[in-house]
C-alpha cells in the first residue's frame, strides 16, 4: 500500500460514501442490453471491459474482452472483475464487440487520470471543485472519485450520454486534452511533473479489482451528481467545447489523406518515420508516462509512410527494449507493444502534430521559416513590409517601427508561429506581442 493510497482513504472515507463496483458500473451504464437482446440497428450500445483470466496463464493472451450485459452483470462482476488483478473499462458504450474508437457510439462518462495524489493534492483538487469564479482552473464537482493505487480517477457521469457522431469524437478528444491540464497541476494536484494526456477511449482499472502492483483494491466514492454537457463545456474555452451540431472540418474523402500539420510533410516517407524512430534513443526525450504512446505513434507514422508491417515489428521491439530503461512506476511490457501495433491502420490518419505532442510528451519544432536561417527569414519579413508599406510608412512617430505592423507581418509570414516565437525573433517585448497578436491590423 502506498502512502498516497493510505492518505486517500483517510481523506475520502469520512467525507463521501463508498460505492461498490457492481453499483458503480450499473450507475454509469444503466442502458446496457440484456444478454438475449439483439438490436440490429445498434440502437443499444453496451459497455465493454477487459479482464485477466486464469486460463490464459502461460499463454500469450493477456486479457479477454467481455460485454457488460444488464441481466448478467451481477454474476459477471463477481466472476470476472471483483478481486481480479487486471481489469479495464472506459466510459464509452460501443456497438459491435470491439472497444475501438471507431465502434464507440456514446460517451457515458468523461474520465481523467491523475498520478501521484496524496492528502495535499486531494485538498487542492476539492478546492477546485468548489467552482470559485476567482479560480480560473475550477472544475465541476465530479460524480465519482476513484482511488487507483497511487493516484486518482475523476469521473464525470453525464445525465444523458453524449452521442459520439464522427464530428464529435475529435471534439471530445480536444475537450479532454484541454481539461486535463486544468486538473493535473504539478505540486498542486499531482506529485508528477509531466502531464499524461489520454484518449476518451482509455480504459481504467475497474472498481473492486486489485491493482496488482501495490496489492490495493480500487475503491470508488460518490462525490457529486451527474453533469450536463453544457456544464462541462462551461469550464472549457469556446474553441475546445463539444458542439453536437458543428460540421466536421474534413470531408470523408479528405480524412484518407495526410493531415497538413504533420511535421515534415507527406513526401519525406521513410525519413519521417526514421526521424520519429530515433526519438526513443535520445536522452530524456521519451518520459515514463508516455512510453506506450511513443510506440503507438511510431505505428501511426509507419502506416502513414507506407513502412512495411514486418519492419515496424522489428523496429518497435528494439524501441521497447530502450524504453524499458526509462524510469516509471509501471513496467513496460510486450503487451503494451502489441497494443501499440494496433495503431498501424488508416483509422489514425487524422492525428495532428498537436495530438502527437500531447500523447508523447515531446515538443516538435515547427519549420516555420521553410528552411531559411533566421537572418534570411527576417530579411524576407522586412521586404514584405516594404511592399505593403512603401517609403517607410510602416514606421511611426520617432522613426521606430510600428509594433502592430511588425506583429502583423510576422504572423502573415509565419501562420503557424506562436507568441513566444514572435518575441524571440522580432525582439519585441512580451506585453507588446500579446497586445497586438489578435489585433495587429
Amino acid at each position: 500500500m502506498t502512502d498516497n493510497y493510505r492518505e486517500g482513504l483517510d481523506f475520502m472515507l469520512p467525507r463521501f460514501p463508498e460505492v461498490n463496483g457492481f453499483d458503480f458500473y450499473r450507475d454509469i451504464f444503466p442502458n446496457n442490453e440484456n444478454a438475449g437482446d439483439l438490436h440490429m440497428d445498434y440502437s443499444h450500445p453496451n459497455a465493454l471491459y477487459l479482464y485477466r483470466d486464469e486460463r490464459d496463464e502461460g499463454t500469450k493472451r493477456r486479457l479477454r474482452r467481455r460485454t457488460m450485459y444488464n441481466d448478467t452483470w451481477e454474476d459477471d462482476y463477481m466472476e470476472f472483475v471483483e478481486g481480479n488483478p487486471m481489469t479495464l473499462c472506459s466510459g464509452l458504450a460501443y456497438r459491435k464487440k470491439a472497444n475501438t474508437i471507431r465502434n464507440a457510439q456514446r460517451m457515458n462518462a468523461l474520465i481523467f487520470d491523475i498520478d501521484g495524489v496524496g492528502n495535499k493534492e486531494l485538498l487542492n483538487l476539492f478546492h477546485r471543485f468548489k467552482e470559485d469564479p476567482k479560480n480560473v482552473k475550477w472544475m465541476p464537482m465530479p460524480t465519482y472519485l476513484v482511488l487507483s493505487g497511487d493516484g486518482v480517477h475523476v469521473y464525470y457521469v453525464f445525465d444523458e450520454p453524449v452521442p459520439l457522431y464522427p464530428n464529435v469524437k475529435p471534439q471530445a478528444k480536444q475537450l479532454k486534452y484541454h481539461l486535463t491540464g486544468g486538473l493535473w497541476d504539478w505540486k498542486l494536484t499531482s506529485q508528477e511533473k509531466r502531464v499524461q494526456y489520454q484518449s476518451i477511449n482509455q480504459g481504467f482499472r475497474m472498481v473492486g479489482s486489485i491493482n496488482e502492483r501495490y496489492g490495493t483494491e480500487v475503491k470508488a466514492f460518490h462525490t457529486g451528481g451527474r453533469v450536463t454537457l453544457d456544464r462541462i463545456n462551461q469550464r472549457a474555452r469556446p474553441n475546445f467545447r463539444i458542439d453536437l451540431y458543428r460540421e466536421p472540418e474534413q470531408t470523408k474523402e479528405s480524412k484518407k489523406n495526410y493531415p497538413k500539420k504533420w511535421p515534415g510533410g507527406v513526401n519525406n516517407g521513410e525519413k519521417l518515420y526514421e526521424w520519429w524512430l530515433k526519438k526513443s534513443d535520445e536522452v530524456d526525450t521519451v518520459t515514463g508516462g508516455h512510453r506506450y504512446f511513443y510506440m503507438m505513434i511510431l505505428a501511426i507514422y509507419a502506416s502513414k509512410c507506407n513502412i512495411p508491417l514486418e519492419r515496424l515489428k522489428g523496429d518497435i521491439k528494439i524501441a521497447l527494449e530502450r524504453l524499458k530503461d526509462v524510469g516509471h512506476t509501471n513496467e513496460l511490457t510486450e503487451y503494451d507493444m502489441a497494443n501499440a501495433l494496433k495503431a498501424y491502420k488508416r483509422d489514425f490518419y487524422n492525428f495532428t502534430i498537436d495530438d502527437i505532442e500531447k500523447l508523447a510528451g515531446i515538443r516538435i519544432e515547427r519549420n516555420k521559416r521553410n528552411g531559411r536561417k533566421q537572418e534570411d527569414h527576417l530579411r524576407r519579413c522586412r521586404a514584405v513590409q516594404e511592399v505593403d508599406y512603401p517609403n517607410g510608412t510602416w514606421r511611426e512617430g520617432n522613426g521606430r517601427p510600428s509594433a502592430a505592423a511588425t506583429v502583423r507581418e510576422y504572423r502573415e509570414s509565419n501562420p503557424d508561429a506562436r507568441k513566444v516565437d514572435c518575441i524571440n525573433e522580432t525582439g519585441l517585448s512580451k506585453p507588446t506581442v500579446y497586445k497586438w497578436w489578435n489585433g495587429a491590423d
